[in-house]
């Protein structure tokens, strides 16, 4: 067996490389037995709020007693938090046989998503799950993860992203997000727009799938208390906990229930008690996530203008402050530009800064899109020059945030270590 260090040979297939097509990660599940379909899947593909809703749907089943396998994407600061069982993370034991297994039965050249979708799949498979909570990566049709057939597929919601490789129209983007609907399955989304309804519709009906959506099928309302409310296909609950900050996260609580009640077709037993426990339970990083109070400083994996509008819309309304101090640092293939001119009608003191990834946009090209418009921003080298930054020109009033890409919260919360809690309580090396 080859000993090279599992993850010095992730980092050899380059994470930034994308491939659309299925031959090749067919290929190599097919060597390794198709472990993807030795248990049910949900699989949640969407513009915005995949994450939690992978997040929530598999909490609420762990609750219900169920074995559940997580795999997500990307990860904030090391690449195990994308796969885990039953809210426990792959060990980094289990993850090195992982690879090396992978590895071994590879005849053609993968990609980075590839590899690590086939080595999830493999991992579930072994650890005997009863159901694995799938979050496609990118688009859908033609993502690795897409070579499941699950149970439920979820569509989130639908905006503009990648759109280099999804299209430059909403129409476009929703074809590509419904490659996800399979033959006689069944779909939830929460998209609102009528042309995405319309493509939803339509390629439910060629397929003979059902489709239910948010506002029609599903409905939920927040209550005086804080708790939520949720009338669904069959179920009435109230009294819901809301786990996860943000009036947005309503939304992706009602797909979440939506989901396990569509499980309970397919024999799973998810009582109301579960469903409760489940959410209460839920953890879900670098979503609108207290890093520090006085000053309070909030991080949010906000990355398109869609997720921005939201955030700052959750700033303005939810959170009260005397100035906001925005620290962001963004891609270059995100539409930062963007992304830039939303922060800059709420905050006052925005700081830009430089992250470590390949693809970052460099900070001289984010200076230059406020200046032209007339916005002053303050330049920082890296992320820990920006939060020093933030922290000394703050005062307890204020309010401090960090968006504009994972990577950026993946950096923030490695400076802020004592608050990483992906492997604190469960660590099993």
């Amino acid at each position: 067996m080859n000993k090279t260090d599992p993850y010095t040979y992730l980092s050899g297939l380059n994470i930034d490389s994308m491939r659309f097509g299925l031959e090749a990660v067919t290929d190599l599940l097919l060597r390794l037995g198709n472990p993807q379909n030795s248990y049910k899947t949900i699989l949640i593909a969407g513009t915005n709020g995949k994450g939690s809703t992978a997040a929530m749907t598999a909490s609420i089943l762990h609750s219900a007693g169920y074995k559940v396998g997580l795999y997500t994407s990307p990860h904030l600061i090391d690449v195990r938090e994308r796969i885990s069982v039953s809210g426990r993370k792959i060990s980094k034991s289990e993850f090195s046989q992982a690879v090396a297994n992978v590895k071994s039965k590879l005849k053609q050249p993968v990609t980075y998503f590839e590899f690590l979708t086939a080595l999830a799949f493999l991992y579930f498979q072994r650890q005997k799950i009863d159901i694995a909570v799938l979050e496609v990566g990118l688009g859908g049709r033609l993502d690795a993860t897409n070579v499941c057939t699950p149970i439920v597929s979820v569509i989130t919601n639908i905006g503009f992203d990648h759109t280099a490789y999804l299209g430059n129209s909403l129409v476009a983007i929703a074809r590509e997000k419904a490659g996800i609907i399979k033959q006689r399955g069944v779909c939830v989304t929460a998209s609102r727009q009528k042309q995405v309804l319309e493509v939803l519709n339509s390629v439910c009906l060629d397929r003979r799938a059902k489709l239910y959506y948010l506002g029609r099928d599903i409905k939920i309302k927040k209550q005086k208390d804080g708790l939520l409310s949720y009338q669904g296909l069959k179920r009435n609950l109230k009294n819901m906990p809301l786990p996860l900050q943000g009036r947005h996260q309503y939304s992706n609580a009602a797909l979440a229930l939506a989901t396990v009640e569509l499980c309970c077709k397919s024999g799973f037993q998810i009582d109301d008690d579960a469903i409760s426990r489940g959410l209460a339970s839920t953890q879900w990083e670098a979503r609108l996530e207290i890093l520090q109070n006085n000053p309070l400083f909030l991080l949010d994996g906000a990355h398109n203008p869609a997720g921005m509008r939201v955030l700052c819309k959750a700033l303005k309304r939810d959170y009260p402050y005397r100035r906001l101090i925005f620290i962001f640092g963004a891609l270059a293939d995100k539409d930062y530009r963007k992304m830039l001119l939303i922060i800059a009608l709420l905050s006052p003191k925005i700081i830009l800064t430089q992250l470590k990834a390949g693809r970052a946009v460099p900070v001289e090209d984010m200076e230059r899109v406020l200046n032209k418009r007339g916005y002053p921003a303050i330049v920082t080298e890296n992320v820990a020059k920006a939060i020093e930054l933030a922290q000394a020109i703050a005062d307890r009033q204020d309010l401090i945030c960090a968006a504009g890409s994972l990577y950026l919260a993946g950096e923030v919360k490695q400076i802020f270590a004592q608050n990483v809690s992906c492997d604190m309580r469960l660590e099993n090396e």
